[in-house]
């Protein structure tokens, strides 16, 4: 099931739009722009790592959530469920695409005070608005329900097992490049060093690879994570957005629970949920949270000793006896600005398309942006869900999106 070997070297010397980064933003708007009729362009995504060792669509803990705050990002992830679920009809029918599903859990965010209380509270109302199936419930109904937790300081719980659970985004991911690169998107494994604009730098003309190659592009889209503001840079424009360091580790438990953990949203910030097997995956950051250089993933073993742990064992008492079995260091792509997506178009540079700054929650919101974006650069306008509250013009405009439930 492999991707064939990448050639460095693009066959073309143009090409309608050029993606910057081909992991799970730049993947599936390939693929979306390759399953519409109304696109007739070629593509070319360009690749830095094609082993995708270190990008964040390799660190993800790959779980989607319906709770949040606003409207739109509970209706992106409602398509993200209805896509996962139903991935080989969306892909024509293909028989070697896999069934999928969604192993849902649920995630379990937890109050222990009552102005997060209320936000849970005024969150619900707007995911139940949009048709999720968000439970509120009280330290006595999680622990009737989850026996395991400790809630003696929870005053409110939030949960929904409704397409709220793991989900294989490998498979997802591997889907898109593949069938793209079937119906003639050009990956290459190369790097863009420089972005080369017009005299008056309202138009990207050009980009010039590693190897050499300058390539003519109709359209740009920066798809790159948290090189972002790198890559946004070569073409003269600030972008809020830098990696910062999460931690995951999987454990198994001596005594592991008789019903699935779900993801649990503890206030301390540390989560962990089911993985399966007796064992478990939690993560957490530390409290000092800085930009960090983008080839660093040590990891920080005092935060596990000093922090994670201890949070686990006291929200599960039956995790005081665990063991480690892995872990790693990831990156988020950190939208500093509002820990929401950005995209669409720059207000200046006209064909220069965000598609950055996901701020953790970008596995799951994969299906609509790639759709969303691939609309963008064949029609000029969002047709299934209107995107445009993500524009890079609420940066100008100094409009963040206030999203309440970050993880």
């Amino acid at each position: 099931m492999a991707i064939n070997r990448l050639q460095a070297t693009p066959s073309r010397s143009a090409y309608d739009v050029v993606i910057v980064g081909g992991a799970i933003m730049g993947s599936s708007t390939a693929w979306f722009l390759s399953d519409n009729d109304d696109f007739n362009g070629r593509v070319l995504v360009v690749e830095k790592d094609p082993s995708y060792e270190f990008c964040s669509t390799s660190h993800t803990n790959s779980c989607m959530r319906q709770q949040f705050s606003t409207e739109l990002n509970v209706r992106i992830s409602q398509f993200a469920a209805d896509f996962v679920k139903n991935i080989r009809q969306y892909m024509g029918g293909d028989d070697r695409v896999p069934e999928l599903s969604i192993r849902s859990f649920g995630y379990m965010y937890f109050a222990d005070n009552p102005d997060f209380a209320d936000v849970l509270k005024e969150s619900q109302k707007v995911q139940l608005a949009a048709g999720a199936a968000t439970e509120l419930l009280s330290a006595d109904e999680i622990k009737a329900r989850y026996p395991f937790y400790n809630v003696d300081d929870i005053v409110l719980g939030s949960i929904n097992t409704v397409d709220e659970g793991y989900w294989d985004g490998a498979a997802v991911f591997e889907w898109w490049r593949r069938q793209a690169q079937e119906r003639g998107v050009e990956y290459v494994s190369n790097e863009v060093v420089d972005i080369n604009c017009n005299a008056s730098g309202t138009r990207v003309e050009s980009i010039t690879l590693k190897s050499g190659e300058i390539i003519a592009c109709g359209q740009l889209l920066n798809a790159s994570g948290p090189r972002a503001a790198v890559t946004a840079a070569m073409a003269g424009i600030e972008l809020p957005v830098e990696p910062r360091k999460r931690y995951s580790w999987i454990f198994k438990a001596e005594h592991p629970l008789d019903q699935d953990l779900p993801l649990t949203i503890d206030p301390s910030g540390v989560h962990f949920r089911e993985n399966g097997g007796g064992t478990y995956q939690c993560g957490g950051h530390s409290e000092v949270d800085p930009a960090v250089d983008f080839d660093d993933f040590v990891m920080d073993q005092a935060l596990w000793e000093n922090h994670v742990w201890p949070v686990i064992a006291t929200r599960v008492p039956q995790f005081e006896s665990i063991k480690l079995t892995n872990e790693w260091g990831g990156h988020y792509a950190m939208n500093t600005f509002d820990h929401n997506a950005i995209m669409g178009p720059h207000t200046t540079v006209e064909n220069f398309v965000f598609l950055n700054g996901f701020s953790g929650h970008g596995l799951q919101q994969s299906p609509a942006m790639g759709r969303g974006t691939a609309e963008y650069l064949t029609y000029g306008e969002y047709r299934s869900l209107d995107m445009s509250p993500f524009n890079f013009e609420r940066l100008v405009n100094n409009q963040p999106i206030v999203e309440k439930a970050i993880i």
